[in-house]
Formats: structure tokens, sequence, C-alpha cells
């Protein structure tokens, strides 16, 4: 496709719709975004931002704006059956991509600076107050006509566009319109949120309180705001009604006392864990709620829909400037529904465990906890957070079969002439393509070929205290701290291949090099 090409509508103008729209915007794509609400949300929903996703906010030049509003967090900590600190998950290894593990935030604050940006740029046409009421594919399958009505006018307007990216939510109007499914568990349980102001809490993680009687988790936020969820008994709450004052103060009370003023949000609710049947039917892809909903309690909804954001906007970014086909797409499912699916389970189980409501059952909980954390690995296992399920992709545009393949490539400072000043790695990658030589001759780059490996940055890795030369055929990096070494030694003497979403699709030496580029030219033409 060339820049001739219709636009690409997106479908819903919450975190993921905008994430995605300003990823496509930055990568120079033109695209409709439409909403039907008349402006962006003023209840804070989703409440923590992972560092993968701060990562994916990176490269649409966003991370700055975004560190101003969140509180660097650092992780979760769970407590026993009496209330007991148990535990402080605090994620594999402080700013192993670049950023705090887990950080709070407030979503209006949010989706303001994503839309903020968004509208500065003049590839993004943004509509409010829109509705999508139909779509009908060309039958040559290259593009869609999609319908769309503006509030409170009687007449629609067809645009045709490239693709549509549902970001329309847990009941998607994309999703209902092409007969797409959900697959999955609806739970009965009501939780009482609350989002407080004026709250005296500051702790920079989120407590989960596993108490039978009452599982309650609290999520402080900025300027003193706070989340409050307690698990409701029967008869204290109906799903999507607000709940009385009374019953939320009273709840409330062990933390802190409450007035009417400082409750900004308060409602019932149950949640769902599901995935979506098939996320690309033709020229429409799936991404976040439309695609999968999740319990909240591993605080992965919206982290997995930037996820898909960042797997799919570097797709189309190839396919729309012609650089790959339309195949490279079928790739988006492949390598993203395995572990939304698997973080479904997982914050499901989750659930049963910390917020279980059987008291023998916290006990054993309780026990088993304790005693892992008297040996080494356990502990590691508990706060290192080893029990989450981890993104590798396993499908889709990987080659072979190295330990590293399919991993995310972690973001070290890395030392990069003439300085050397340390900068963050991704800052030297770009936002294509990136060919990294890990401690590897000069005779081994000549063997590849420039048809198929052009316009992706070539970069030589040097680990060890050493000093990157200031001049060389390619750009060079060095360890600035110990972390590329830690996190590419396995590939010493090899090249690895990184994709633009920063997974590695390949770990090839010399001798692999001419099957990588046969699967490459396959899986991307």
């Amino acid at each position: 496709m060339t820049r001739e090409q219709p636009p690409v509508l997106i479908v819903g103008g919450g975190p993921v719709g905008l994430t995605v729209a300003n990823l496509l915007a930055a990568r120079g794509i033109p695209l409709v975004l439409v909403e039907r609400n008349a402006s962006t949300s003023d209840e804070a929903k989703a409440i923590s931002l992972d560092d993968e996703s701060l990562r994916t906010l990176q490269t649409a030049g966003l991370a700055d704006q975004v560190l101003e509003i969140v509180v660097p967090g650092t992780g979760t900590r769970y407590y026993d059956r009496h209330g007991r600190p148990l535990f402080h998950a605090r994620g594999p290894q402080p700013y192993r991509l670049g950023f705090p593990f887990k950080n709070q935030f407030a979503q209006p604050e949010l989706e303001n600076v994503l839309l903020d940006e968004l509208k500065s740029r003049s590839e993004a046409d943004v509509r409010f107050s829109t509705e999508l009421v139909g779509l009908e594919e060309n039958s040559a399958g290259t593009g869609v006509t999609a319908e769309i009505r503006a509030s409170g006018d009687t007449h629609t307007e067809l645009l045709q566009v490239s693709w549509v990216l549902a970001c329309d939510g847990g009941r998607s109007t994309v999703r209902e319109l092409r007969g797409i499914g959900m697959t999955g568990t609806s739970h009965r349980k009501v939780w009482l949120v609350a989002d407080t102001t004026g709250d005296p809490h500051d702790e920079r993680y989120g407590m989960h309180h596993g108490t039978p009687d009452r599982p309650t988790v609290i999520v402080p936020g900025r300027d003193g705001r706070c989340r409050y969820e307690f698990l409701l008994h029967p008869g204290e709450g109906v799903k999507g009604l607000r709940p009385d004052f009374e019953t939320l103060r009273r709840l409330v009370a062990p933390y802190r006392p409450l007035t009417e003023e400082q409750v900004e949000r308060c409602t019932a609710y149950t949640f769902n864990a599901v995935v979506a049947d098939r996320w690309r039917d033709g020229q429409v892809l799936l991404l976040g709620d439309a695609a999968h909903m999740m319990p909240p309690f591993a605080g992965q909804g919206l982290n997995s829909g930037i996820r898909d954001a960042a797997n799919l906007a570097w797709k189309i970014d190839e396919v729309w400037h012609g650089r790959a086909g339309e195949s490279l797409l079928d790739t988006y499912e492949a390598e993203r529904l395995p572990h939304a699916a698997a973080m479904v389970r997982f914050s499901e189980r989750l659930g049963d465990v910390v917020m279980t409501t059987d008291r023998r059952r916290a006990l054993v909980r309780d026990v088993v906890v304790r005693t892992l954390l008297r040996i080494p690995p356990g502990r590691r296992y508990l706060t290192e957070m080893r029990f989450r399920p981890q993104a590798r992709h396993e499908a889709g545009l990987v080659q072979g079969d190295h330990i590293l393949t399919g991993t995310q490539l972690p973001q070290p400072r890395v030392l990069v002439p003439p300085g050397p000043r340390p900068q963050l790695l991704d800052d030297i990658l770009g936002d294509s393509f990136a060919l990294l030589g890990v401690e590897v001759p000069a005779a081994a780059w000549r063997r590849f070929d420039t048809a198929t490996w052009t316009g992706i940055e070539r970069i030589d890795v040097l680990l060890g205290d050493r000093l990157p030369p200031a001049a060389g055929a390619r750009r060079a990096v060095a360890d600035a701290d110990g972390r590329l070494e830690e996190a590419l030694a396995a590939a010493r003497n090899r090249f690895v291949l990184v994709k633009p979403d920063r997974y590695i699709a390949a770990v090839m030496g010399p001798e692999d090099i001419s099957s990588v580029t046969a699967a490459l030219r396959w899986m991307t033409r």
C-alpha cells in the first residue's frame, strides 16, 4: 500500500484507542478516530500502568508526559487472613524495561494526555459524539466502508478506510456487527469500587487484603486520591447501581474517615473472564476489552490492551507503507492471543486465591506462602512475580528455538559514542527493526544480503566494561551497568533481530542467516 490509501478507522476513544492512534500517527499513518461519547472519560476506571506500557508510550514520544501524572510504583503488597503483611511483589528487576514496574494513575488524566498529543498530529482526525453504525468490507478485501453518525444527526456519513481497529470495549459495536463471539466465564460476585480524595495513604504500592470476611484492595494514587475495592456480601449492593454512602463509609471506616464530597466515583460491579473467538475478521481487528476482558486482580486489563496496540501498530505501518504483505497482520492474533488468554486465566486464579472467602483455603494459602518465603527460590518466585504469565511469542513472526527468541528485549541504559553518555536502549534502536551483533566480527556482517535487510538499524553490541568505538561501519553501544550483558549474554557471538515492539524475532549465528532470511521473506511477503 502507499500513502494514497485510505486512512485507518479507530473505533473507541478510551486509553487503548488513543494509544494505538498515537502510535500510528507517530508513524505517519492517517487515521480517523470516532468515539460515541462527547469527551474522554471522567471516571478513573483503569488505575495501573506497568513498565511495558510506559515503554510503548515511549515509542510514541509520550513517556515524559505520562510520567508526570503517575505514581512511580513498587508493585503490590499482599496481606494474610489476619491482615498481616505476607510479601511484597516488586517484579523481576527495578527498571528492567526502563521504567518503574507498576504505576498508579487516574484514567481521566491519562486520556487527556493522550488526546492532547493526538490532536496535535496532522495525521489524526478525531471525532467525538460520533458512533459507528455499519461496516461493509469491499468485495476485493482491500478496505472497508464504514458508516458513522454524529450525535443529533439523522443522516450518516460513509468513510472509505483501510482497516478498522475495534477499541470500543467489552460491549463492542464492531464485534457485534461482525458477529464475533466471546468465550469464557461471567462471575457473579459483586464488588464495590470507590475512588476517593483527601486520603492519607502515601504508599507507592497496591495492597491486597486477603481477609475471608471482607477481601479488599487498596490502591493509593497521587494528590490524596485512593481507590478502594470491597467484596460485597449478599444484600449490600446490586451490579450497576451506586451503593448508598453509608455502606461505603462503613467499609472504608477501618482505613480513613470519609465524607460524601470526597467520593469521586462509587459503583458496584461484577467481572468477566472472556476472550474473543477471533481477533481478525478480514480488515477488522479487535484490541483491548473488545478482544479480551479479565478480572482486575492482576492489574492487567488496560496493560494487555496496550500490548495489543504495540503489537499491531507497527505491523499496520509495515503493510500500509508497502514494506510487507497483508499476511503480516495474521501474526497479531498468533502472538497476542496466547498471552492474553493466559493472563485472563491467571487473573481468575489470583482472585480465587488472594480474594478467597473460604477460611480453610485462606489458611492453606498463608501457610504455603510463608513456607515458600523461607527458601530463596520460593522467595524469588513470589517477590519477583514469577507466578505471572510471561509474554513470549511462540508463533507468528519468530524463527528458531534459541532461549531468547520470542521474549521481550529489556531496556537497559547503554553507552553511546561519541560521549559516551548513558541512554535508554530504545532511543538507539529506532522505531523499526533492529539487528544487534553481539560481539560478532566484522566479517560476519557481510553475510547479510541487502535485499532483505535494507532499512534495518544495524548495531554492534559490546559487552563487559568497555567503551564503544567512536567511529565504525555501524553504530555501536556498550554495557553501562551490567544489565545489557545480563540481557544478551546468551546471544554472544550471534545476531539478534528485534521487532519494532521490542520482542526478539530471531537469534542467529552466521550459519543461520540464510534460513532466517528465507523465513522472514515468507512471513512478511
